[in-house]
């Protein structure tokens, strides 16, 4: 995580800066920054937000006392602001009124309550390998909240209204000033919601929302891998307040295979062959996910060779490629021989002595020459 740059920097004043001069350099700042004056400059937001989060903590003394002790430590609790919405969120009619005026058009001054989205759902499916390869579709069950059907939606009885909160007006918010900063608060008396049900809905107990079981079928597309996840819009939660309605995360869990691992888009399958084979070569039929397929092992492979099938992999759901099968060889020793398999063994051992590879002769010698090291002496 990038270390945060000094408030005082940030705001471009002395660190005995009085509240008069913090205030100026905001509001020039702020002005200088401000999303209204800087449209599709991302520069230029993620300054104003940056300059936000410095004016909210020097601008209050007992704050300001804590950043001064002990840096961003002392204040993790100030906001930390996620976009542009989030800050005339926390500090109201600000930028509408009060320290910058009509400067802006008054853009906080009127905000209106902004309706919640639906809470998103998590769901889990586990596939094999050759589902994830292949992409399928799965059916899925779970429970989930949906707006009320005796109500619609409202949480009041049937035949009644909500009345419009009286502590803030229907705007499910209330502003709490701290010097020049006014924050907006969720409104403590409807909790956000901007109504007040004096006759609350008997089926939903006034939230609006009843959990209903919902069932889906869902189509995973080819190439998933485990731990991704797959996004289904529209069937999370529906939202408390007239919003629109979440979405569901389908989380993929892909079984170990007994044959292959996978690596990405690719698989790798470890292929047990006879010495016969890696010293004189064969065509061998291997498995793969599209059926058996002809792999040539050329003679004299060595044991942990690796053969490349290509575009026998899995595809890649981002990029679109297929990857490549992965054939690593290891010659396998028979455990037990029976007698004529012991004796062209044998022989073969007597031949290979006889006809002794240069590398081999090499390392022979120099075995010797570790052992008797006065022989190279005497073979001269």
């Amino acid at each position: 995580m990038a270390e945060k740059i000094c408030y005082y920097e940030v705001l471009r004043v002395e660190r005995s800066a009085s509240k008069v001069e913090i205030d100026r350099a905001y509001r020039k700042l702020a002005i200088k920054f401000h999303p209204d004056s800087n449209r599709d400059d991302e520069d230029a937001v993620a300054k104003f937000k940056e300059a936000t989060e410095a004016y909210e903590v020097l601008c209050d003394g007992e704050k300001r006392q804590r950043y001064d002790q002990h840096g961003h430590a002392g204040v993790d609790g100030v906001h930390q602001f996620n976009d542009v919405e989030d800050i005339f969120d926390a500090v109201g009619d600000l930028f509408g009124g009060g320290m910058f005026g009509d400067l802006f058009g008054g853009r906080s001054g009127g905000r209106r309550r902004r309706s919640r989205k639906g809470a998103d759902l998590r769901c889990n499916v586990t596939l094999t390998l050759e589902e994830a390869a292949r992409g399928t579709d799965k059916d899925i069950s779970f429970r989930r909240r949906v707006s009320c059907e005796s109500c619609s939606g409202s949480g009041a009885e049937p035949g009644s209204q909500p009345a419009t909160c009286n502590t803030c007006g229907g705007q499910g918010q209330v502003i709490q000033s701290a010097g020049i900063l006014r924050v907006q608060t969720a409104c403590p008396n409807c909790s956000g919601s901007g109504k007040q049900i004096s006759q609350p809905c008997g089926d939903c107990r006034g939230s609006g929302l009843q959990n209903k079981k919902a069932e889906l079928s869902v189509t995973i597309p080819a190439g998933v891998d485990d731990g991704m996840r797959v996004r289904v819009p529209g069937e999370g939660e529906a939202s408390p307040d007239g919003g629109s309605v979440g979405d569901c995360y389908v989380f993929i869990t892909v079984r170990p295979h007994d044959l292959f691992k996978r690596d990405g888009s690719h698989l790798i399958l470890q292929l047990p062959i006879s010495y016969s084979q890696a010293a004189l070569g064969a065509e061998i039929e291997v498995p793969t996910l599209e059926g058996p397929k002809e792999l040539r092992v050329e003679s004299g492979t060595q044991n942990g060779d690796v053969f490349t099938l290509r575009g026998m992999g899995v595809v890649d759901p981002r990029a679109g490629r297929t990857g490549d099968l992965l054939v690593q060889v290891f010659i396998e020793v028979p455990k037990k021989l029976n007698g004529e398999q012991e004796r062209l063994l044998r022989e073969l051992a007597v031949l290979d002595q006889e006809a002794v590879l240069p590398h081999r002769k090499s390392f022979l010698a120099n075995l010797r020459n570790f052992f008797e090291p006065d022989s190279e002496l005497k073979d001269s």
